[in-house]
């Protein structure tokens, strides 16, 4: 096994961008299903609409300099290519960080985040409240090596992410994650407990399930219904879908960037909170440049590992080896995630309007790690 850093830079060769546009070129669109909206799923028009933009106006080589500007590396971890963003910051005594994207999104979820975590200084923050940043891109996502071999899991994940930390020369450092990364950011302290000083966790943690009911308050019972209702939850089930067929799936966004692009809307519109569509709350150029990245690296299919490589859903519990913070705390309640975590920090005015909060707000949540940090550091 080697231990070595490679540099990495993305390089996309034109003959993969000049086949891209090709594909979306020769689209044969259906046709528009009756209901109103979203209700048959990603409307005939704004597909097209986002489509053309992707094929005549999205400008992929500025976004692939704009994420060359982080510094980039490989390395192999028990067999396992992992690529990696190492942002160190120039505060010599910033905290050492790693940050976990979810699905299905990578690296380029923190993209707005990580100068802001970096470099406060020069955002307007604290430079005593700085981190190095790390983000790894999670097995089968990216530019990361797909597992080879079914019975992954996010402990695995997690064992992986300590043995590069301690690669890196940290000793003493911090995990944050949302969404799958909400379940990958406790088994790092889980796996290295004497190493981590804190987790922090997008939102996720005290969701309440229909065992909690009865011991639900009135404000709380309201607040599930609500959750009951939302989008996220009503959509379409990618938990079950993936589970269940995901190579079935594979070949349409394979092959198809509309039906790859139109997967990615569908999800990113079902993880939008408020009633907004999620071009009216992420950049419309970060969206396209996750779901590029996903095209160029052929991981639509290998990133649903960890749906098809599980027995069911479950919301993420946390752990009590070290210090918890969540950036939101509402649809989860507090009393019920202090059941398996040590929770120091649930502020509840945080502002929010999309599942991919780092996407959504970064002036807000860097804020709040710095806040969560300063805590526990």
């Amino acid at each position: 096994m080697s231990d070595e850093l490679r540099p990495f830079r993305i390089d996309i060769p034109q003959s993969d961008l000049d086949d891209l546009r090709e594909r979306l070129a020769r689209t044969r669109w259906p046709r528009q299903l009756p209901g109103e909206g979203w209700s048959r799923g990603v409307p005939l028009a704004h597909l097209k609409e986002l489509a053309d933009y992707w094929r005549d106006g999205y400008d992929w080589r500025r976004q692939e300099a704009r994420l060359n500007e982080f510094p980039q590396f490989m390395t192999e971890i028990d067999g396992q290519d992992i690529h990696f963003l190492h942002v160190r910051s120039p505060e010599p005594d910033a905290l050492p960080l790693i940050l976990t994207h979810g699905w299905p999104n990578s690296f380029v979820e923190f993209a707005e985040l990580i100068g802001r975590l970096s470099d406060p200084r020069s955002h307007g923050g604290d430079p005593s409240q700085a981190f190095h940043v790390v983000v790894p891109s999670v097995p089968g996502f990216g530019f990361s090596a797909p597992p080879r071999e079914t019975g992954w899991n996010v402990a695995r994940v997690a064992r992986l992410w300590a043995r590069l930390m301690d690669r890196l020369g940290y000793d003493r450092y911090g995990t944050q994650g949302g969404d799958l990364g909400a379940y990958v950011a406790p088994e790092v302290a889980k796996a290295a407990p004497d190493h981590v000083v804190g987790v922090y966790i997008t939102a996720g943690l005290g969701i309440p399930t229909e065992a909690d009911v009865p011991e639900l308050n009135e404000e709380e019972r309201a607040a599930f219904e609500q959750l009951q209702q939302a989008d996220w939850t009503n959509g379409v089930p990618h938990h079950a879908l993936l589970r269940a067929a995901p190579q079935t799936f594979a070949y349409g966004w394979h092959d198809s960037p509309v039906a790859a692009l139109a997967w990615m809307i569908q999800k990113f519109k079902e993880f939008t909170v408020a009633d907004k569509l999620p071009e009216e709350l992420i950049d419309r150029d970060l969206i396209l440049t996750n779901t590029t990245l996903y095209w160029f690296t052929d991981t639509f299919g290998s990133s649903s590992w960890p749906m098809y490589d599980s027995t069911g859903f479950g919301w993420p519990e946390g752990q009590k080896a070290v210090p918890t913070g969540v950036y939101s705390g509402a649809p989860g309640i507090r009393r019920l995630a202090e059941r398996h975590n040590t929770i120091a920090h649930w502020p509840t005015d945080n502002p929010g309007g999309h599942h991919f909060l780092a996407m959504d707000q970064p002036d807000a949540m860097a804020a709040d790690m710095r806040a969560f940090f300063t805590k526990v550091r």
